[in-house]
C-alpha cells in the first residue's frame, strides 16, 4: 500500500526549542516523530512512501535515505516553492499511479489503525477525524448520522464551536481526486480542495478514529506529546513490549464495574484485575492507583476492542 506523507513544514511556533529541525524531525522520546510516523505506516503495511519536502529536505533526506534501513521504500517530491498540502501530494501523482492511498501529515503523533482507515475508503475523500476537547486552534468538520461532511469550521472562536470533531490531516484518497487539483498555484485540502468537493457534491467523508492524536505544533503540544507517550496514552510504534493503553474516566471503580458486567459472560478472570483471553487475544484491564484512569495491556487488536468499549461505557455514564 501507498502513503505520501506531508514532511514539508517548518514548525515556526517551535523554532524556540526546534533548534532548526524540520517540524517532524522533532524528537519524541528520542526518536524523530517522522520516524515514529514511518514505524506505524509499516506496522499498517505501508510500504511504499512519497515524502513531499520543502523546508530544510537535505536533514530529512539524509536520515531516512532509500528507506530500506526502516523497511519501506521511500521517494522523494521537493518543492522550491511552496506547493500547499494538496499542492503538494498531486505533485505525487506519478508515485501514487491508479490506486487509493493514504496521505499522513509528518508534523502529528498518532496510533490509529491506518490500514483499516485505507480499506473503508471508497471513493472521494475519507477525512480521519479526532474528537477534541479545547478544538479551537484546528479545523472542525461537520458529518451527518452516515458519516458525510456537511461543512467545515476552521479554527472557531468558542462562540461558534458545534462540534468537538476536528480535521487531524490523515486523508485517504482516490487517485482521480487530485484531477481537482491546479498545478499553477498553492492549493490546500482544508481552505481549498475541501470546500470545492463539498460544493460540487462528491464523495467527502469523515471517519472518527480510535486512538491518540496529537499535533505537536506548540511548544506546549509538543512536551505534552512527550509525556502522553511515557504516560500510555500514546502506544509508540515500533515497541516491542505489549501495548498499554490508558483511557481517563471520572469514577475508575463504577468504569471497571461496567466493564466486568460487560465482559463476564467472555470467560472474564477478576484474580487480578480484569482479564479476557479468547482467540482474538488477550488483554488485562485494571484502574490505575494514582488517577482515575484504566490501564489497558495486551495483544494490540484486543485492547482496541476494549478501549473502545470502555469508552462506549464512559460515554454512556456521563448521559
Amino acid at each position: 500500500m501507498k502513503a505520501v506523507v506531508l514532511t514539508g513544514g517548518e514548525g515556526t511556533r517551535l523554532r524556540s526549542i526546534s533548534g532548526g529541525l524540520p517540524k517532524p524531525m522533532m524528537p519524541l522520546l528520542g526518536v524523530p516523530l517522522l520516524e515514529r510516523t514511518v514505524a506505524l505506516l509499516r506496522e499498517n503495511g505501508f510500504d511504499s512512501l512519497c515524502f513531499t519536502l520543502h523546508y530544510a529536505p537535505r536533514i530529512i533526506r539524509d536520515h531516512f535515505g532509500d528507506g530500506s534501513a526502516f523497511g519501506v521504500r521511500i521517494e522523494y517530491r521537493e518543492e522550491p516553492t511552496a506547493l500547499g498540502t494538496a499542492g503538494a501530494v498531486a505533485n505525487c501523482a506519478d508515485f501514487v499511479g491508479d490506486e487509493k492511498f493514504l496521505v499522513m501529515s509528518g508534523d502529528s503523533a498518532c496510533d490509529f489503525d491506518l490500514a483499516d482507515l485505507l480499506a473503508d475508503h471508497r471513493q472521494g475523500v475519507t477525512i480521519a477525524l479526532a474528537a477534541q476537547a479545547e478544538p479551537l486552534p484546528y479545523g472542525l468538520v461537520l458529518t451527518d448520522r452516515d458519516g458525510r461532511v456537511t461543512g467545515f469550521l476552521e479554527k472557531p472562536t468558542w462562540e461558534r464551536v458545534v462540534t468537538d470533531r476536528v480535521s487531524t490531516g490523515i486523508y485517504a484518497l482516490s487517485p482521480d481526486v487530485l484531477d481537482r487539483v491546479p498545478r499553477d498555484r498553492p492549493f490546500d485540502f482544508a481552505k481549498d480542495l475541501f470546500p470545492l468537493l463539498l460544493q460540487e457534491g462528491a464523495p467527502l467523508r469523515g471517519r472518527v478514529m480510535e486512538g491518540y492524536w496529537c499535533d505537536i505544533g506548540t511548544p506546549r503540544a509538543y512536551y505534552q506529546c512527550n509525556l502522553d507517550a511515557l504516560d500510555g496514552l500514546y502506544h509508540l510504534p515500533g515497541q516491542d513490549a505489549p501495548p498499554r493503553r490508558v483511557v481517563p474516566c471520572r469514577d475508575r471503580a463504577r468504569l471497571m464495574r461496567a466493564m466486568s458486567e460487560a465482559l463476564a459472560g467472555f470467560g472474564a478472570d477478576f484474580t487480578d484485575g480484569l482479564t479476557v483471553q479468547n482467540d482474538r487475544g488477550r488483554v488485562h484491564l485494571a484502574p490505575l492507583p494514582d488517577r482515575c484512569a484504566l490501564a489497558l495491556e495486551g495483544d494490540r487488536a484486543a485492547v482496541r476492542r476494549l478501549e473502545a468499549l470502555a469508552r462506549k461505557l464512559e460515554r454512556d455514564m456521563e448521559r
